[in-house]
């Protein structure tokens, strides 16, 4: 059978730990058999980013805006264990973080629903997209560790020379201090992303923050959201029979929880950080989510939404065949290919990775997938396979 060809490259951006070994089985396995894969190889793999002093992770952000399509597989971001296990020059950044600054973009994460996986929230019924602002706030912080009492204080100096000063507290012993960031334009990127996707989609969105708090910060993103929607999109959304509206994060999570779902969930970079996990595992497993980073330029980049997970890769590391669930793997995958064949008109690629989709899902409505989701199949799994075995039953019926 003739291999599919590719018109262009995608950035391929490698991983760690157990993921990256599910990367090249799933390269071998359900990609290169059939299509004539054409990528740029970028290795972000720890000790790749600490050797270069992370030049590679700027590179790869580089080839993601140049190509305009890019999939990345789950990554390490270090701490003083990771420094020492890796022999690590440096406590390295978070790749993630850097190339979503580059990228100033939106992260987009959504649950895959499968017939037999029946999530622990009865009451949601279609999916919740999660749209994350990919930009600022603790991921590209600033903190110091005060070692005795003293003043801290927020200080901006301005081009023009003025400055604004704060005290933030006149600290009666030792403490910490964080100061984060965010910027105006980011901020409109980031409403511009979600109203745009969500149009595509038909769904409302509802956004959420803390501005009875955070009176200047995150009123600021209220303000912003509210500006971008009545100026460029209320007339659309009300077209389109969909909605948007504002409301304190504590309640958007009460509203969350006694939903349906079917609608997009716009958050800040933290919040969506921490419940795109909630929704993910709540709806069966984390790497039952797909996750895309959408620049406001149309740039695409496709990644499992889970981390590197290190325990099984230990346990790979002694001769075990884990079971390890690929499905956000074989997603990103799959979500790249669609879009390289929707960006070059490539329709035998777009129907390709429709094909491995259907395929990966098929087999666990087959009753036939790995360990985390057999717990909450219902009926019950006919088998429970290794992450080997599992892409294996995929790859038959994407033969079929």
């Amino acid at each position: 059978m003739a291999k599919i060809q590719m018109k262009n490259a995608i950035a391929e951006l490698d991983g760690d730990e157990m993921t990256r070994v599910l990367w090249k089985i799933i390269k071998e396995e359900l990609l290169e058999p059939f299509i004539d894969l054409k990528t740029e190889y970028y290795d972000l793999g720890l000790k790749s980013r600490d050797d270069s002093d992370d030049k590679i992770t700027y590179q790869a952000a580089e080839a993601i805006k140049r190509l305009g399509v890019g999939v990345k597989c789950a990554t390490i971001t270090s701490n003083q264990a990771r420094v020492e296990e890796y022999n690590l020059k440096q406590l390295t950044p978070s790749p993630n973080g850097i190339i979503r600054a580059e990228l100033d973009g939106t992260v987009f994460r959504e649950p895959i629903f499968v017939n037999n996986l029946k999530g622990t929230v009865s009451c949601w019924t279609k999916p919740i997209v999660l749209g994350r602002h990919a930009y600022g706030d603790i991921y590209k912080n600033c903190e110091i560790k005060t070692p005795t009492a003293g003043k801290a204080e927020l200080v901006f100096t301005g081009v023009d020379g003025k400055e604004i000063r704060k005290t933030i507290m006149d600290m009666k012993g030792s403490g910490i201090i964080q100061g984060i960031h965010n910027l105006d334009n980011s901020i409109e990127n980031f409403a511009r992303c979600c109203f745009t996707y969500a149009l595509d989609r038909k769904i409302s969105v509802w956004f959420g923050a803390k501005d009875t708090i955070s009176k200047i910060y995150d009123g600021n993103f209220k303000n912003i959201f509210a500006k971008v929607f009545e100026t460029e999109y209320k007339e659309k959304f009300e077209k389109a029979g969909i909605e948007y509206f504002y409301t304190l994060i504590d309640d958007a999570v009460a509203r969350v929880m006694r939903s349906e779902g079917g609608f997009m969930w716009a958050t800040k970079n933290y919040d969506g950080d921490v419940m795109s996990d909630m929704v993910a595992s709540a709806c069966g497993s984390l790497a039952m989510m797909t996750s895309v980073l959408v620049s406001p330029d149309g740039k695409y980049e496709y990644e499992a939404s889970h981390g590197t997970v290190q325990k099984h890769y230990y346990r790979y590391l002694k001769g075990e065949k884990t079971s390890t669930n690929p499905v956000a793997t074989i997603f990103a995958w799959t979500g790249a290919l669609a879009k390289r064949g929707e960006i070059d008109n490539t329709q035998d690629l777009v129907q390709f990775a429709k094909k491995v989709e259907k395929a990966t899902l098929q087999t666990i409505e087959d009753g036939f997938m790995t360990g985390d989701i057999a717990r909450i199949a219902t009926p019950k799994a006919k088998k429970v396979l290794n992450s080997w075995e599992y892409i294996q039953e995929i790859r038959k019926r994407l033969e079929q």
